[in-house]
This record gives C-alpha cells, structure tokens and sequence, in this order.
C-alpha cells in the first residue's frame, strides 16, 4: 500500500509478480503467441522437403528424374508411378537383403531389452558384492567406441566360425548396445518406490515374479523408448554391416552401396529402396511414440 498527498494506491499481488519478472520471462510470454507457432510449423516443413523429395523421385520414372528436378511432379502428376518399386521387389538381392535386416534388427533389440531389464533390476534393487563396482564397469564401457572393437571382434568371429553370419552381427550389437540400456533401466527402475517392492515380496513374490509384475509394468515407458533407440541404431547401421557380413548376409543398408554404379546413375533403385529403409523404423517410431514420450519424460515430474 502506497500513500502520497491523501490518496491510496492499492498493488494487487498480480501486479508484484509481474513487476517482478525478469526480461527474458517478458520476451518468452510474448513470443508464445500463434506466429511463433507458424514460424516453428514452416521449419517443420523445410525439415520434411528431402523426404518429400525422396518419395516423389521414387514415383517417378528414370527418365524424368534425369530430365528435371522431383518438384516438377506437382505440375505433371501423370509422372507417378510404381514401377520402380515393382522392380525392387523383384530384385532378388534387395528383398533378401531387406529380410537379412529384420533377422538382424529383432533379435538383436529384443536381446538387449530382455537382458537389459534383467540386468537393470539386479543392479537396482538386488545385493550381491560388488554391485557398484560392476556397475560401475558397465558404464564405463558406454565411452568405447565401435570402430576401436571391429578388428579385435573381427579377428575373434574369424576364430570361431562366426565371421560373416547374421548371428555375429547380432551377438556385435547386443554388446555394444547393453552398456547403456543398462545404465538407462537401473537408473529408471531405482525410482520405483521401495514400499511397493516390498509389499509385493510380503504377498510372497520372488525376485522373478517380483520382476515380472511389478517392475516389468511400471518400467514400460523406458523399455519402450530403449526399444526404439536399439531397433534405429541397429536398422540403419552401415558400418557393422559392411564389416561383419558376406554377399548373402548383407542387410538392406549395405546391399543399396553395392546396388550403386557409376556416379549414381541407377536412382530408379536407390531412391525406393532407401525410402523403404527410411519408412519401417518411422513407422516403429509412431506406433511406440507415446510410450517413448512417457520414457523420456519419466522422472521429470515427481
């Protein structure tokens, strides 16, 4: 309250908060309105064109690719067709290569997801001598990187008959990807309250079942978004593939660099091979996209 020459001002506390706020609280409301809205759906969009224009060259013919650019399709919509993907799907080594990746990409998830929750729940809520220090191991090995282990491994599979084959590839990439679905789960599992763990051990439920019932549900948010991540890792790799695998064992990454001939000239094949490479993880993605907000966002809000 303000008094000055017989009149009263009264400062609501409305007002004391806003006189209170700093400039760039001001310059953040004011920028929240619709056109910073529009402004942020237009760079959606810029961020969309090389997918757009890797659909529409991959509907359209050789010829008219070499002729003009993919955004002369909107003027002549008579230029789409699927012929090109009806031969890729006749190219023997395109469709075997395609199905090389997903004997690759599902095991190698679904071992990691498994081993990682199980390892994860150990680490979190199980005693046993040495625990931080083993766990501490397994983090650690989150800083070696992949291009430092292909000759060893490679030198190691040769050894053992596994060189070439789809299960060395897969056994590469549950190694190299459980260090950090383990560090991710134990930390999201170590949030889970004591009481409820305990509850369930007094109804007599064992480390399995307790594991199974109870952890397995609550941590689903997180599996899932380890899920995604180890299936895009492992799906789109080119580096793993190109050294680990033969002729007959090479995933779709690899046998499109094989498919390409001088300077490029065969888009009529690269173009809807690479976006049905690109269109099967998107899809996993939005068909779990909920789940992985959940997991990311765990944790933020107590």
């Amino acid at each position: 309250m303000t008094v000055a020459a017989g009149s009263v001002t009264k400062v609501g506390p409305v007002q004391t908060v806003k006189a209170r706020q700093s400039v760039g609280a001001k310059i953040a409301e004011k920028l929240s309105g619709g056109l910073v809205r529009v402004f942020l759906i237009v760079v959606g969009l810029f961020w969309l064109v090389p997918t757009i224009g890797l659909l529409v060259s991959s509907l359209r013919a050789p010829e008219d690719m070499s002729a003009s650019g993919w955004w002369k399709v909107f003027s002549k919509p008579s230029q789409l067709t699927f012929e090109s993907y009806r031969k890729l799907l006749e190219n023997g080594d395109i469709t075997h290569s395609l199905w090389n990746t997903v004997l690759i990409t599902v095991p190698a998830t679904v071992l990691v997801v498994v081993v990682g929750s199980l390892a994860g729940y150990a680490f979190a809520w199980m005693e046993f001598p040495g625990r931080d220090w083993w766990f501490l191991g397994v983090v650690s090995l989150l800083v070696v990187p992949v291009q430092v282990a292909l000759i060893p491994i490679a030198e190691l599979f040769g050894k053992v008959g596994l060189f070439g084959t789809i299960l060395g590839v897969i056994l590469f990439h549950t190694g190299f990807g459980l260090p950090f679905a383990v560090f991710l789960l134990r930390n999201f599992f170590a949030e889970i309250p004591r009481e409820l763990l305990e509850a369930a051990r007094l109804d007599g439920a064992g480390e399995l079942r307790l594991f199974a019932r109870v952890v397995m549900p609550l941590g689903g948010p997180a599996i899932a978004s380890l899920g995604i991540f180890q299936f895009l890792w492992v799906w789109n790799d080119m580096l793993v593939a190109l050294v680990f695998t033969k002729s007959g064992t090479q995933p779709i990454t690899v046998a499109l660099q094989t498919q390409v001939r001088q300077f490029g000239n065969n888009i009529d094949v690269l173009a809807p091979g690479a976006f049905i490479s690109m269109v099967i993880p998107l899809a996993v993605f939005f068909a779990f996209q909920r789940q992985f907000v959940s997991g990311v966002m765990a944790g933020a809000v107590k």
